[in-house]
């Protein structure tokens, strides 16, 4: 969930560039600065119909034809960020490459500015990327943690462009450190992220269809984290815009909890006891784990504490409850419990009402319209899994959607891919198992087979890295 610094946009190379502007010089038609493709190309020639390509509600795009849509060519390119996607992935990630087609970046109307790729300073900024060999496909995402729009090229992007996918995401409509800052009251910013997915998946439908002369055959949505969360929200309610989803590890709001706040004050609050050793780190160790934090997941911790629990928990209280440190900003740092308003005494259930209508306005239901599958990991220590996805499957049965849903709990998983290279030995990343669910969901809805039953993967003792890596096979 962490935000990050992000570059300035650098120099195009190798590409062929379309800008349109609604109102960098006042116009009310796109200004066409240069073209690339005819406008009579066929649909599958390279980069073709590029300056007929209009996304609509889109105050600024920018199209621009490249030899390389994958991150393969798109980093010495500039046609992604880095930056935006550090720590996601494994290092050992492959990368795919022999991707032509049309990268479309840009941004639709808003009012806040932390989004400062492209030196545009302007939030709701996009990517679409065209291949020139379609499959008939589309998939969008939304970004994780508060990252931008480039956030999911690693972990999601490069894998769904190689097999021939049209891919779209967005920024959420807001980014960074000061998210919060965004909107007029408590859950404006929260209930933007699920806005502009909507908002961007309407575009993306129409830019395929002007792109390849047909729409799409079928419609994705997958992310994680945060943008697992969207997608369980989309598939709530505009289900209309999708074939199905994958949702990896994502987050859960319910104005009754759990939610975050039910589980990080109590981390905030125990783990430094725990940490100290001494007579009382046994009881701490426990209530660590009546929180939801697995037994076999100490090690991860001290790693946790350090960069997640406390900004996480102190950011998003800010968004949901403001008031609660008054004049304050998002609280203080690593407070101590007792301390005035101290984020590790925050006790979401005796907080005001207007928190709790906060959260009921970003809440999820369990009432999913098309097919999701879920994978998370048994030792995610930022979203633990009995707080988050286990509930969820269980709103999804309550609610009668069982039918359209599998849930698959991965052994040895935790929340960022990266720290598998850290602890090779215990842990085992997500990113194959989110592609193992995603080609499920293809199956699922291309022939009604129905992937295998939920249940727990286990992290076979005897795997190395190099195969946890690529191999995460969901049926027993």
């Amino acid at each position: 969930m962490l935000p990050h610094l992000t570059t300035l946009w650098r120099p195009m190379r190798r590409a062929t560039s379309v800008l349109l502007s609604l109102t960098a010089l006042g116009l009310n038609a796109p200004a066409t600065v240069a073209s690339a493709a005819g406008a009579d190309s066929a649909p599958g020639s390279h980069c073709a119909r590029l300056e007929r390509i209009t996304v609509p509600g889109a105050e600024r795009q920018q199209a621009d034809c490249l030899e390389e849509l994958t991150t393969a060519g798109t980093v010495e390119s500039g046609h992604t960020d880095p930056a935006d996607w550090a720590g996601l992935t494994p290092k050992d990630l492959a990368t795919p490459a022999g991707v032509p087609g049309i990268q479309i970046d840009g941004y639709f109307p808003d009012t806040s500015t932390t989004n400062t790729n492209h030196g545009w300073n302007h939030d709701a900024q996009f990517v679409i990327r065209l291949p020139d060999r379609w499959n008939g496909g589309l998939v969008v995402a939304g970004t994780p943690g508060n990252r931008e729009q480039y956030a999911n090229d690693r972990a999601i992007a490069d894998w769904v462009l190689s097999r021939g996918y049209a891919y779209a995401a967005t920024d959420k409509g807001n980014t960074g450190l000061a998210f919060h800052r965004d909107g007029d009251r408590p859950g404006d910013a929260i209930a933007e992220w699920n806005t502009r997915l909507t908002q961007l998946t309407r575009a993306a439908r129409a830019v395929v269809t002007q792109r390849y002369r047909r729409p799409p055959a079928r419609a994705l949505a997958t992310g994680m984290s945060n943008g697992g969360y969207l997608v369980r929200w989309q598939l709530e309610n505009h289900p209309e815009l999708y074939d199905g989803g994958v949702d990896w590890e994502g987050t859960l709001w319910r104005a009754d909890g759990p939610n975050l706040f039910t589980f990080l004050p109590s981390a905030l609050r125990h783990y430094p006891v725990y940490a100290a050793g001494g007579s009382d780190a046994g009881r701490a160790g426990r209530a660590m784990h009546v929180a939801g934090y697995p037994a076999g997941s100490e090690f991860l911790w001290p790693y946790h504490h350090k960069a997640y629990w406390d900004l996480t928990q102190r950011l998003y209280r800010e968004e949901i409850d403001p008031g609660f440190d008054g004049p304050a900003e998002a609280g203080t740092p690593y407070c101590v419990p007792g301390s005035p308003a101290c984020d590790a005494d925050y006790d979401y259930a005796s907080s005001p009402a207007e928190a709790h209508r906060a959260v009921e306005r970003i809440a999820l239901t369990g009432r999913i319209g098309k097919p999701l599958i879920t994978v998370h990991g048994t030792l995610d220590v930022l979203l633990p899994i009995s707080q988050d996805s286990d509930v969820y499957a269980r709103m999804v049965r309550r609610a009668g959607r069982g039918e359209l849903y599998r849930y698959y709990r991965i052994e040895g998983g935790t929340h960022t891919d990266s720290l598998a290279d850290t602890f090779p030995d215990r842990l085992r990343p997500l990113v194959p198992c989110h592609r193992s669910a995603f080609t499920a969901l293809e199956e699922w809805l291309a022939s009604s087979q129905r992937p295998p039953a939920g249940r727990t993967v286990s992290r076979p003792a005897t795997a190395d890295a190099a195969t946890l890596l690529t191999m995460c096979p969901l049926s027993r």
